[in-house]
């Protein structure tokens, strides 16, 4: 019987800790004998069905899949896995993922007592829709597991390769982006149609085009709510999502009010990645040659993700670098994305986009090519104060032509936006000049509040001193 046993273990040790088996006898940790006897002793039970399962992995991973499955579903897991060619893009898969229904159990109380109940329902069902674009449509959920209302954005019917790649390079993307300001994807699958989808986290609040609106119209609230201190805080979030972004080696290409969410706690989330690519290294220097398969593997991805359809091109067009806008794809880096960032942030200051009247793909081409708003030229809107001057400058700076000349990373355009909020305004102008000088007094007035009282004080006293002798000469007192 012992015989046996060890024969059994070393069989089982052979042909699923071969690996494990290796890297002990590298360390030397390995001791053959006491090994088996350990396997023996856990495995005295082993009966021949077990044997059979361990010749045969796959059958292995069905038993495992199996539990608790009914047998059409049994049978449908096992043609997907014994499948040898994976599925096509243009065609459904077999499994239909959306339709699974709860795991958790219901609880009941019975008096004192809690009663588990088994799951009986499907596990989202579908609340409404919240948007639609032309790739895709957004519908709300209720995920009934985990009992929370969740956003699942699919495919809409009859997508080609091409909206497919787009959609599957959105998926992991957003999913390598784990980031406050970016929206978390949960959950990935294919309903009962076959189109596919990823869950997400469910955003409330508005977007940034909506804020605009409100505040263009006049809207006290939001005027109360959206003061410029708000605002610029509102664009560092934006700011640290694509810090973040870029940092993990991606741009964003499609920045503008629209993509970002502010919720009704000031949170700030950037959205929609299916653009989002690779850049170039900063500077314009070429990235690193990969090997031939790999280049002939990746070219496919980008030449399906180069540009948006044709429907939303203008929509897209006037956020635009001038190098993106003329198709320069190759050429883009971290700085097309500076220049989309400014061109929102501009609009969200001044409640007017730069090109407003330009209606034409051309006219909008020649405007992002050659327009460069000035810092003084844009009319104060008449719902709001004039825009602080240093944030004009800030921002200008952002429409450079030449992507030199711009910011040359989000973390200083970041840098330069804390120096304003703490006072350190960069002097550019009789203004920026003025307000630099206030902030300096009251700076040297918190720093040494005891100097400044006893200097004003024998300032005034001065004053008066002068003033009075001034009456007294003047009425021969």
């Amino acid at each position: 019987m012992a015989d046996t046993l060890k024969e059994e273990a070393c069989r089982f040790l052979g042909s699923y800790y071969a690996p494990n088996r290796l890297m002990l006898v590298v360390t030397g940790n390995f001791d053959p004998d006491e090994a088996v006897h350990v396997i023996a002793r856990r495995f005295s039970r082993i009966t021949r069905q077990t044997e059979t399962a361990r010749a045969s992995v796959p059958e292995v991973r069905f038993s495992a899949i199996q539990v608790g499955m009914a047998d059409p579903k049994k049978q449908e897991w096992e043609r997907t896995v014994t499948s040898q060619e994976p599925p096509k893009l243009d065609e459904a898969p077999a499994v239909a993922s959306a339709g699974r229904s709860t795991v958790l159990p219901r609880v009941e109380w019975m008096g004192d007592q809690p009663k588990l109940l088994p799951p009986q329902r499907a596990r989202f069902e579908e609340l409404g829709p919240l948007g639609k674009g032309g790739m895709g449509e957004v519908v709300l959920l209720k995920d009934h597991d985990i009992d929370r209302t969740v956003a699942l954005k699919r495919l809409v019917g009859g997508s080609n390769v091409d909206r497919v790649l787009r959609f599957v390079e959105e998926i992991r993307t957003v999913g390598q982006l784990d980031h406050p300001n970016i929206v978390p994807v949960h959950d990935v699958g294919v309903d009962d149609q076959g189109r596919y989808y990823f869950v997400m986290k469910h955003l409330e609040g508005e977007t940034l085009r909506s804020i605009i609106s409100r505040l263009k119209k006049g809207d006290p609230q939001a005027h109360a709510i959206y003061t410029f201190p708000v605002r610029v805080q509102i664009f560092i979030g934006v700011l640290n999502a694509l810090l973040y972004a870029h940092r993990k080696g991606f741009i964003h290409r499609d920045l503008k009010p629209a993509n970002i969410m502010v919720g009704p706690y000031g949170e700030v989330t950037v959205l929609d990645w299916g653009l989002a690519r690779r850049p170039r290294q900063p500077g314009g220097a070429a990235p690193e040659p990969q090997p031939a398969q790999d280049s002939e593997m990746a070219s496919p991805r980008e030449a399906n993700a180069l540009l948006t359809q044709e429907g939303a091109v203008i929509g897209t067009l006037i956020y635009m670098s001038p190098e993106q806008a003329r198709g320069e794809q190759n050429a883009l880096d971290a700085r097309s994305d500076i220049y989309s960032l400014c061109v929102l942030f501009h609009e969200f200051l001044y409640l007017e986009h730069y090109l407003k009247g330009r209606k034409s793909a051309n006219d909008i081409l020649k405007g992002v090519r050659d327009v460069v708003p000035e810092v003084h030229g844009f009319k104060a809107n008449r719902h709001q104060r004039r825009v602080p001057t240093e944030l004009g400058w800030f921002v200008v700076k952002g429409f450079a032509k030449d992507p030199a000349q711009r910011y040359q990373s989000v973390e200083e355009m970041l840098d330069e936006l804390h120096r304003i909020q703490g006072g350190r305004i960069k002097i550019q102008c009789q203004r920026t000049f003025l307000k630099r000088c206030l902030h300096e007094v009251m700076d040297f007035m918190d720093q040494h509040p005891i100097a400044v009282i006893v200097g004003s004080t024998a300032a005034m006293s001065v004053l008066l001193g002068a003033l009075v002798k001034a009456l007294m000469t003047l009425f021969g007192w």
